[in-house]
Parts: structure tokens; C-alpha cells; sequence
């Protein structure tokens, strides 16, 4: 794929109100928003408080919420603007099944990948059925019943739909249930690259994705990002940024690169194997200390001064085996930093691998816990992949040689002053080159803020916070080929079909919102989101002209395409303004005594402090229409 398209265009910037619709008005007394002073006592996450505190969600079970009027309503406005950028993208709305059987996920081998996650049981007749947390099976059952030639394609495809996921732990209401509310695409082609190959689609999505997340009007960004369990050649998540998140996301702030954790490139970092040894070998006893920071502890040696070690098992079939050379790949890292699985794998060339079973590990001679960078010593097909931090034989700060605590190859102990030069039981040369080096240095670890940037020499890595929205992947041919899925081509040759993937949160982008905006008082909705743009609070509901004078405000907004909610309870001033800070409605209006006298109602902003400005009843309309950009 080339350069993306840039994140905004001229439908992201419509205004958030509606200008083809009448705006709905509704009164407080006749729905249902029971706020709560106090939030859930398992509530952690801002938006899990204030959603249950305002009214907008209740919980029903663990991870199983009720969306309440409000809650409905914000979830009605995330999907009314996807659904228009889809349709919008070219793609085609339909809907699959939410029960499933399962016989679809054993043609891909996912029945097995989920594990428990997979909301799986039986029906009375003893057919294994699922509740779809994801629709790659369905969906490619359907199109390799349905469409057969090359000329039905390109074909996009989506659904709104609930999913479901057996989370063991439910958290963070919204954000980690196990049942939530998603967009799905599917897309299909013959080819890659050309009209109507994947990639012109998958750019479609990722400008379809900006325009959405534009409108719903969230500070977010799209990252790259590793496809995960979904799998495929290339992803880009959307994320929301905010203090709250539950994702890391490193930019460059030269370049503007973007990456999640996962998938983020580190740039060149200098190595040298070559250096004296900080002292002699010494094998120390270190019992049921299998771990980084245990051995720590007992050593009383600083993480960054020992070497990680961690053995992969190639994945492949005999002939990948026999080409790649390889059936063991340890990786080795600094102890302060994580192996990268994806990076791993890139190094080694190799087509997939897996973390090493520690039984079948030990019975190919590798003590797991205990393993050291010379677990190839003695062993054929054994990679031992360096990242450039621990490929040190020099402490440069120091200036004096580096000291390395790493595995000693046998169960309890670990080994002092271990040294690249002298303990790898070969030359660097010899370990390093050849036609199969038995050893090569390459980035294998989670980047971190502070590392250097791979896109700007001489500049670092910065830190944020996210929490993913959205997703799109180039799943290529993996479903497809899985369930023999081809398509008879213009060359009259059968293909398999080029498939790709887009999701949106639906749920996810309700809650991340909140994430993003909010207060102590409680939620600031973007104004395209709210479930009312406008709020009239009327201060004494029994009077016939505050009333009167709520109702034609009211109507003369939602002519002009605002949603109102007019709050008609008996309560004092002061808990209705209260829960008006609560639920976060963008733009309120205040009827009283003082108002009415001048013809006018009090004007303020949710984002205000202090009081409003009045505003003559027949300014009224102009002035929110301003606030919206319309």
C-alpha cells in the first residue's frame, strides 16, 4: 500500500446537527434517566462511573449492560454516521446470524485459537454452536455459496451487530465486556494492488474511518498495528487518546509515525559482541527463581544487567523447516524490556512461531526459566536472535566491560559475568556468518518512549495513551484458502479469494468518548454525539409560561434539526443543574423568572463555568446554530 489519504476530508467537517431531519424533543418526566450520586462500587474506569451515574447504562450482569434512553441514543448517533460513511465507502449492509455454528471455526482452526473466549454450547439436538465474537467464518461461508466469478467482485460488505466474548473478568464497563455493539466489514478481491483490488478498498476504509471519527468529534489518531488473532499482512488501528487508556502508543513527533507498542519500529541502535569479560564465569544457586525480577531481588542485581531469553518453536511444515533451517528460535532481550513475537518472526524469516511448550522445550534441552544465549550449543536447527540492548560486550557509560547475570542452562541456577566474546563456545564470526549463522543481532523487543525514532535520526519516541476504536486488516488469502474459497478468474484459472477486514466499536466509541471528555462534575459530550444537543431546564414547571415558552424554544430548535430535552421535573434548581453537569448535554438552557421578564432564556455551554449569557427567544435558534457550525 502506498501513502495513506489524509485523515480529514469535506465530510468530516458537516455539521454534527441535522439539517435534512426534524430534531426530536422529549421531557425529562417521560423517560427514563435515574441518576446516581454515587457510581458502581467495581466502577474503575471514568467512563464506566459517569455512564452508570448519568443514567445511560445499567448493569445487568458481569460485562452485560441495559442501554437506557440516554445510552440508546448515543449508540444511535455512532451508527447513523458509520453507516453513512460505509455507504458513503461503496460497501453493502447486511446482517449475519449472531448464533453460529462452530463447525465453521474448525475449517480455520479458530474453534481451538479462542479457547475460552469463545461463548460455545450445545443445543438440545447436540449441535456445538458459538455467539459470534467476530464473523471471518460466516461471512466467507456465505460468499463461497454466493458469488463464484471474478466479475461479482470487488464485493464490501458490513453489519452492526451485537458480539460476544466470554471475558473471565469483565472490566471497565463498556470497554471490556462480554457483549458489546460492533461494526464489521468484510471485503473481497481478485488482486492486490489496481482497481478494485484490496488495497484501493482498504484505503477507502481508512478515509471512511477518519471521516467517522472526525464526526463523532474524538481527539483519535490511526497507529499501525499488528493483526493479532484476526490475522493478515497489514493493520492499522484508530485509536482515542486519552489519559485513561488502556493502550501505549509511540509517535515520532518529528515525522508524525504512529504504532502501538506491538508493532512499532525502534531506529538503529549501535551493538558490539566484542568486549573483555567483567569477570569469571560463576554459576550461582538460585532456587525456584525462574523469573526476571525474582532473580533480581536475590542477586540484588538491576534487571537492566541480565539477559532474557525466550524460546520460540517454529511453526511450519517440512519443506518451510528444511528452507528456513530452523526449528528452535530463542530470542534474547534485556531484562527490563518484552520480546516481540511479530519482530521475532521478521528477524528469523521464518513463516509463523509459537511461545515454546515448556515440557517439549525441556525435552529438546531447554531449561525453561534458566535459559541462556548458548541454548544452541550442541544443537542443530537453533536460532539465537539478539536484540541490538543486550548485544553489548562494552558498558559504554561505564567504560569498562559489561556485566551480564542470564540463565546457566539448568534448573535453579543462573550465571554471573557472562560474557558475548568468551562464553558462546565459537567466534562472533563464526556465530554470525555463514549460510546458517547460528546467532544475528536484530530488533526483537516493545519499543518504548524514549527509544529512537525509526523515521528521524536523532529524535525519541513519545509516549501516549489510547484506546482502540477501530481496526482494519489486510487478511489476504488466510480465510479463504482455510475454507477453499476460490474463485475461477479471467485467466480461466481458479484463485482463492483476496479478502479484507474493518471494525468499528461501537460500544467502545460510546465509552471512549466519555474517556476523552469529561469533568468532576461529569460527561462533556462532543456535540455529534450527545444523546439532546440542547437541554431547557425549566425552573418552575407549574408555570404556565415557563412551560409555553420551553415549548416554543423547543420546537423552533428542532425545526432546525436539534434534539432538545426539556427537563419539566419538580426538583430544586440546584439538583437538576446537577445532573444537567451529569449527563453532559452540549448546550443548556435556563428558563426562569428573570429570563422570561426580558424575553430571553440563559445561554451556557456544558464546557462553561460561571454563569450564561441571556439570549432574546428569537436569537435563540441563531445562536445554537452557531455554537454547531451550522
Amino acid at each position: 500500500m502506498g501513502t495513506l489519504p489524509a485523515m480529514t476530508t469535506s465530510t468530516a467537517t458537516r455539521s454534527p446537527v441535522s439539517t435534512v431531519r426534524t430534531g426530536d424533543i422529549q421531557y425529562w418526566s417521560r423517560t427514563l434517566i435515574p441518576t446516581a450520586k454515587d457510581a458502581p462500587a467495581d466502577a474503575e474506569a471514568p467512563s464506566h462511573k459517569l455512564l452508570v451515574r448519568g443514567g445511560f447504562i445499567r448493569r445487568l450482569a458481569a460485562g452485560v449492560y441495559d442501554y437506557l434512553p440516554l445510552g440508546h441514543r448515543v449508540l444511535r448517533k455512532v451508527t447513523e454516521i458509520v453507516r453513512e460513511e460505509m455507504d458513503r465507502a461503496g460497501a453493502s449492509e447486511l446482517l449475519l446470524p449472531a448464533l453460529c455454528p462452530t463447525e465453521l471455526l474448525h475449517e480455520t482452526g479458530r474453534a481451538d485459537e479462542y479457547g475460552d473466549l469463545l461463548m460455545r454450547f450445545e443445543d438440545r439436538h447436540g449441535r456445538d454452536s458459538y455467539l459470534g465474537p467476530t464473523h471471518e467464518e460466516v461471512i466467507t461461508e456465505l460468499m463461497r455459496s454466493a458469488v463464484s466469478s471474478y466479475k461479482q467482485l470487488p464485493l464490501n460488505l458490513y453489519q452492526i451487530q451485537t458480539k460476544y466474548r466470554d471475558e473471565f473478568r469483565p472490566r471497565a464497563g463498556l470497554l471490556r465486556g462480554r457483549e458489546f455493539l460492533m461494526k464489521d466489514a468484510y471485503s473481497f478481491h481478485m488482486h492486490v494492488e489496481g482497481e478494485g483490488g484490496l488495497n484501493e478498498t482498504y484505503d477507502a476504509m481508512y478515509r471512511a474511518y477518519s471521516n467517522v471519527f472526525e464526526r463523532c468529534g474524538l481527539n483519535f489518531g490511526a497507529v499501525e498495528a499488528e493483526a493479532g488473532p484476526i490475522g493478515g499482512s497489514a493493520s492499522h488501528e484508530f485509536m482515542v487518546f486519552c489519559d485513561t487508556g488502556e493502550d501505549t502508543i509511540l509517535r515520532c513527533p518529528e515525522t508524525g509515525y504512529a504504532a502501538n507498542m506491538e508493532k512499532c519500529e525502534i531506529g538503529e541502535r549501535s551493538w558490539s559482541l566484542e568486549g573483555e569479560p567483567s569477570g569469571e564465569a560463576e554459576d550461582v544457586h538460585t532456587p525456584d527463581c525462574p523469573g526476571i525480577e525474582d532473580v533480581s531481588k536475590l542477586l540484588k542485581v538491576k534487571t537492566r544487567n541480565m539477559l532474557k531469553s525466550v524460546v520460540f518453536r517454529v511453526k511450519s511444515t517440512p519443506e518451510e523447516l528444511e528452507k528456513y533451517g530452523e526449528e528452535w528460535i530463542v530470542a534474547v532481550v534485556r531484562g527490563d524490556h518484552e520480546v516481540n513475537e511479530g519482530k521475532v518472526k521478521k528477524a528469523a524469516e521464518v513463516g509463523a512461531i509459537e511461545l515454546a511448550e515448556p515440557e517439549k522445550a525441556r525435552a529438546n534441552g531447554f531449561e525453561i526459566g534458566y535459559v541462556s544465549p548458548r541454548a544452541n550449543l550442541g544443537k542443530k536447527g537453533v536460532l539465537v536472535v539478539v536484540d541490538p540492548d543486550a548485544a553489548q560486550g562494552l558498558d559504554i557509560e561505564k567504560g569498562k566491560p559489561m556485566f551480564w547475570v542470564t540463565g546457566a542452562d539448568k534448573k535453579d541456577y543462573h550465571t554471573k559475568h557472562f560474557c558475548w566474546s568468551r562464553d558462546l563456545g565459537m567466534t562472533i564470526e563464526e556465530a554470525t556468518t555463514g549460510s546458517c549463522p547460528a546467532l544475528m543481532v536484530a530488533d526483537v523487543r516493545n519499543a518504548m518512549a524514549g527509544d529512537p525514532s525509526p523515521k528521524a535520526e536523532g529524535v525519541e519516541l513519545e509516549a501516549q495513551r489510547g484506546i482502540e476504536v477501530g481496526h482494519i486488516f489486510k487478511l489476504g488469502t488466510k480465510y479463504s484458502e482455510a475454507m477453499g474459497y476460490t474463485i475461477m478468474g479471467e485467466d480461466q484459472a481458479l484463485h482463492p479469494v483476496i479478502m479484507g477486514c474493518y471494525g468499528i466499536g461501537v460500544s467502545r466509541t460510546m465509552a471512549s468518548a466519555v474517556e476523552m471528555s469529561h469533568d468532576d462534575n461529569g460527561i462533556v459530550w462532543p456535540l455529534a454525539l450527545a444523546p439532546y444537543h440542547v437541554l431547557v431546564t425549566v425552573m418552575k414547571p407549574d408555570d404556565s409560561a415557563s412551560m409555553d415558552a420551553a415549548k416554543n424554544v423547543a420546537s423552533g430548535l428542532s425545526a432546525s434539526g436539534f434534539d432538545v430535552l426539556i427537563d419539566d421535573r419538580f426538583e430544586r434548581p440546584g439538583f437538576k443543574f446537577k445532573d444537567a453537569d451529569l449527563i453532559g448535554i452540549p448546550i443548556r438552557l435556563t428558563i426562569g423568572d428573570k429570563g422570561l421578564a426580558e424575553g430571553a432564556v440563559e445561554f451556557k455551554l456544558r464546557t462553561d463555568g460561571g454563569k450564561g449569557e441571556f439570549v432574546k427567544f428569537d436569537a435563540v435558534v441563531d445562536r445554537c446554530l452557531e455554537v454547531a457550525g451550522g
